[in-house]
């Protein structure tokens, strides 16, 4: 409890302070929700010249948009600011995270929590909730507890790709445009049906990385539609349980990399 409240008072502080120039404040949390915002546009431009995207209607597309930007959204309001680090192990200010007896990754988030990313968030899981209301779901318990954890579950599964990427700074600092391509590509790739890409590229990031289990594989659930790669029926309930396996790699790295970090010397 003592924890909890050191950081809630940390991201309280950072709150008042990022709140404290009123219209400059307002305008980053505008400029933040622009882009979900732009994000839901490019489907619709795209979907008003196709028809469909990867074999699937309107209303499919727009779900995986949908939850796509809530998973998205939502882990990088609570996880985004890890890839600071590459700031502090630069500079050598991760020695300070060290000397407390607090987690350094929670310290690392909180101490850079950017208040303006939460109305992202909210906007993008407003967009999902519409979504769910627009498309034809097959409504059962099953799918009313699946239409609850995918975000959540999506959120997580970003939310380790953000630690992972962040990570490599302890060996390589200028690895900020690498993590980069992992998850706001990973987050452009999720937007779309899988099957708009190629074999290989399909296999590798959709399959192998996971990325098929944050907006592809829940909605395919939710619409009760067959896949038309023909995975196994089976893997659509299967995001949690990826999810867990990339959080876990996710602390497995971290602690591989704050054990070999060596501070700056200075």
């Amino acid at each position: 409890m003592g924890s909890a409240r050191a950081y809630l008072e940390v991201v309280r502080a950072q709150v008042r302070a990022q709140a404290q120039y009123r219209a400059s404040f307002a305008f980053d949390v505008l400029g933040s929700m622009a882009l979900v915002a732009l994000d839901v546009m490019t489907v619709f431009v795209l979907l008003s010249v196709t028809g469909q995207l990867g074999g699937f209607g309107g209303g499919g597309v727009l779900l995986m948009a949908a939850l796509s930007a809530a998973s998205f959204a939502t882990a990088d309001v609570f996880v985004g600011s890890a890839d600071r680090l590459r700031v502090h192990v630069r500079d050598g200010s991760f020695d300070s995270l060290l000397l407390r007896p607090l987690s350094t990754l929670a310290q690392l988030v909180v101490a850079n929590f950017a208040f303006r990313r939460l109305g992202r968030s909210v906007q993008a899981l407003v967009f999902y909730v519409v979504a769910l209301c627009v498309v034809d779901v097959r409504w059962t318990p099953a799918s009313a507890v699946l239409a609850v954890v995918a975000p959540l579950s999506g959120a997580a599964f970003f939310g380790s790709l953000f630690v992972i990427g962040a990570t490599v700074a302890f060996w390589w600092t200028e690895s900020g445009e690498v993590a980069n391509a992992f998850t706001y590509g990973g987050r452009d790739f999720t937007s779309y049906p899988i099957t708009m890409y190629g074999d290989w590229f399909r296999t590798l990031f959709a399959l192998c990385l996971g990325f098929a289990f944050v907006a592809y594989l829940p909605a395919l659930a939710l619409l009760d539609v067959p896949d038309p790669l023909g995975l196994w029926h089976w893997l659509r309930w299967c995001s949690p349980l990826v999810t867990a396996l990339a959080a876990c790699l996710a602390a497995l790295v971290w602690r591989t990399g704050v054990r070999a970090y060596r501070s700056t010397g200075s």
